[in-house]
């Protein structure tokens, strides 16, 4: 159901957090008593404009509590650096992670804010000697940074891309490195990891990740489950996105409640082979 004059928003995520982390996700607030999954992810997983997102819907079919710790915009960084975060997953019986883009954490030309990764503090000075022409005063989010960098010069860009990308698969082994539980990769995305997405300005998430990248990580976790919405899924499932008359287009951007289903099924699957 998609509700059109309901305010700022449309639905209750009864946000809340958990022991010394600052960070705010998702509710109702979960037991941490074991048995229980927890799920590390963007957007997508935190369920913004979705009822029922793929965290609640996986605890309903797998008959246990599901921890969504999901944080929007959310990059690798948060959860790495966050010790209740290492410690709930650690806990768990398996930690389920969705892929995120490559953009949103810090590396050796940027850096972002600890726990919002989709913003862009400072460039370092090797970023700046690269682009001598480029004023980092002007930007705040890290897609408008690589949008402009790219159009300044393509061949610079190269350089910035594949910094991301090595850093990405480093981050995330060291992410599954300090996971002391099972851990199962989840990519979620209305495009196959064969063919990435590379639009910075428009392009949908996870940036920059590809098969290679994902193969390099795959040796460290238990599964990686695949699941690729159509564009008529998105479609389909956009009808069943709650959002407040100023946020349609922010809810054009998302996946759609028929994802959630694909991607609860899909790990239901997976964590009953593991658990």
């Amino acid at each position: 159901m998609t509700y059109d004059n309901l305010g700022v928003t449309a639905v209750d995520y009864m946000p809340c957090r958990y022991g010394k982390s600052k960070l705010l996700f998702r509710g109702p607030k979960r037991k941490l008593e074991p048995p229980y999954v927890a799920v590390l992810g963007g957007t997508e997983t935190y369920g913004k404009f979705v009822e029922l997102p793929y965290p609640e819907l996986t605890e309903g079919v797998l008959d246990m509590p599901v921890v969504n710790l999901g944080c929007i915009n959310a990059g690798i960084d948060v959860f790495t650096n966050d010790r209740t975060v290492i410690d709930i997953c650690s806990k768990a019986d398996a930690t389920v992670i969705q892929l995120t883009g490559a953009q949103n954490m810090s590396n050796r030309f940027y850096a972002v804010h600890p726990r919002r990764n989709d913003r862009f503090l400072r460039a370092s000075n090797l970023l700046k000697t690269i682009y001598r022409d480029v004023d980092f005063t002007e930007f705040h989010f890290t897609r408008h940074l690589l949008s402009t960098l790219r159009t300044a010069s393509a061949d610079k860009f190269a350089m910035v891309e594949q910094e991301l990308k090595e850093a990405w698969v480093a981050r995330m082994k060291t992410l599954i490195a300090r996971i002391d539980s099972r851990v199962v990769l989840l990519w979620l995305a209305g495009h196959s990891p064969d063919l990435p997405v590379t639009d910075t300005a428009h392009g949908a998430d996870p940036l920059f990740v590809d098969r290679d990248m994902i193969d390099a990580i795959r040796p460290y976790v238990e599964d990686v489950v695949e699941v690729v919405v159509t564009a008529e899924q998105i479609a389909d499932g956009f009808a069943g996105l709650a959002f407040g008359e100023f946020e349609e287009a922010a809810a054009r951007g998302m996946l759609g409640t028929v994802a959630h289903a694909r991607a609860a099924s899909a790990l239901n699957v997976s964590l009953r082979r593991i658990l």
